[in-house]
């Protein structure tokens, strides 16, 4: 407490000041050591479990030799924060053990997929009362695409009571203490794992006329790296397990803006350094039932567009592995398709992400569909392979694999695996996607938005320098 006598107070000032110096270097100085003994222990664990599985090297080898690459094509090699980089790995890291590895972690995402898939099949009273049974359960339009509606209807209603934001700032303000981003990236990279990549972006519309080009760089990365909510939802109506889907969706959020900011890191004074966090507002709806009734309005343009894209790229992937059937025919190679082509080419990468040897046709395969026609193609492909293999379809048929092989773990394992493999290397190789982003989300954004930074300053800047990689 101050006084009226100036030196007393000058006196004061100083011993704070000075206390406070020492209580910060006392806790900084117990991290570092907390910090470096986890090191020191993680390293020891890491040697005892590689010596029995030495197969693991190779996808921490893969890890190194990714980091390099987006290093060697950053855009300020100099200004990269390593902080970011190694605790955005490490967390994506920590979080695989807990899942994979542990079965409370493992255990603990299973009874959340069980729940998840439980509620989606509320789905089936509401359309079976428009379709019909027959048809719900023979046609997909009709069996997967309701799921969306239901999904946007109950986000919506989430996002009205406040739940949706209350658990985005706090995944946001962990990201943020721990990898040292801005509030505003940290949190529109969080909510994408809940929205869609473009809604998240409307989560901080009011600071982006006021972010600098990393932290759009961030934002827009973790679009594509993450699984929004009602997406998720047709995804697991392909099949596939929803435990393995939230998990590789979660994991790839701190792993977007550790690679985000190793490609375009941060030379630019941000105006968000020193706020505590951003405020989320709640949802615009007077009450609950116009919030449902909204969010099941929005989402039939997203049901609409996920039906359209499956007309579309099956159509279009067929027409190519026609045209290259025709050519490959002529030079006296059979059965070439687009599928193929990328089995081959992509097979080092996968590889070096851990597949198996005897996979990594099948992995690069649906790799290849993800990254050049469309994802909902690629995770409709690697529901069928699922299917083969609970169908009791033999492994290898005339020399060609049928189906991803089961871990020796436990069988679902193998699928959290696969999922993270084709979600993370969206993540991964995000600077050689960007250029996709001008066709979705960056005139959308414009658009929506009204905001003439994405034209003026990112898309002419970021945007081209990404896609020369």
């Amino acid at each position: 407490k101050l006084g009226g006598d100036p030196w007393e107070n000058h006196v004061k000032l100083i011993t704070f000041y000075s206390f406070t110096e020492s209580v910060t270097w006392s806790w900084r100085s117990f991290f570092r050591v907390f910090a470096g003994v986890s090191l020191v222990g993680l390293i020891l664990w890491l040697a005892l479990d590689t010596a029995q599985r030495p197969e693991q090297l190779i996808s921490f080898a893969g890890i190194c030799m990714f980091v390099l690459i987006l290093f060697a094509c950053s855009k300020h090699h100099s200004a990269v924060s390593w902080r970011t980089v190694l605790w955005g790995l490490g967390l994506q890291f920590v979080f695989g053990i807990l899942v994979i590895r542990t079965d409370p972690g493992f255990n603990a995402f299973q009874w959340l997929g069980d729940q998840i898939q439980i509620f989606l099949n509320y789905t089936v009273a509401g359309s079976s009362f428009v379709y019909g049974d027959t048809l719900i359960k023979n046609v997909f339009a009709f069996q997967s695409l309701p799921i969306i509606l239901f999904f946007g209807c109950m986000m919506s209603i989430l996002y009205y009571l406040g739940l949706v934001q209350w658990i985005v700032q706090k995944i946001a303000w962990f990201l943020q203490v721990t990898m040292g981003t801005t509030p505003t990236e940290t949190l529109a990279v969080a909510g994408n794992i809940f929205v869609g990549m473009t809604e998240a972006p409307l989560l901080i519309r009011p600071y982006l006329a006021d972010m600098t080009l990393s932290e759009i760089h961030a934002v827009m990365t973790g679009g594509f790296a993450t699984i929004s909510g009602t997406v998720l939802g047709s995804f697991i109506s392909f099949g596939i397990d929803a435990s393995s889907l939230i998990s590789a969706s979660v994991m790839a959020a701190p792993s977007a803006l550790a690679l985000s900011k190793l490609v375009y890191p941060e030379v630019e004074e941000s105006k968000f350094k020193n706020e505590e966090g951003v405020k989320l507002p709640r949802g615009k709806e007077k009450n609950i039932l116009e919030a449902a009734s909204s969010g099941a309005t929005d989402a039939i343009g997203l049901a609409a567009n996920v039906a359209a894209n499956l007309i579309a790229f099956l159509a279009v992937l067929a027409f190519i592995n026609a045209a290259l059937s025709w050519l490959g025919e002529l030079v006296d190679i059979q059965g070439l398709t687009f599928q193929v082509i990328c089995s081959y080419i992509l097979r080092p990468m996968v590889f070096m992400m851990g597949v198996e040897w005897a996979d990594c046709p099948i992995v690069a395969e649906m790799v290849g569909i993800k990254f050049f026609t469309n994802e909902f193609v690629a995770y409709q492909q690697l529901s069928q392979y699922k299917n083969k293999r609970l169908s009791g379809v033999e492994e290898w048929i005339g020399g060609e694999k049928q189906w991803i092989s089961v871990s020796d773990d436990s069988e679902d394992t193998c699928w959290v695996f696969t999922v993270g493999v084709v979600q993370d290397a969206h993540c991964f190789f995000f600077s050689n996607k960007v250029c996709f982003l001008v066709r979705k989300i960056g005139p959308e954004l414009t658009s929506v938005a009204n905001l003439p930074l994405f034209k003026k300053i990112f898309l002419p800047k970021a945007l081209v320098h990404s896609c020369i990689f």
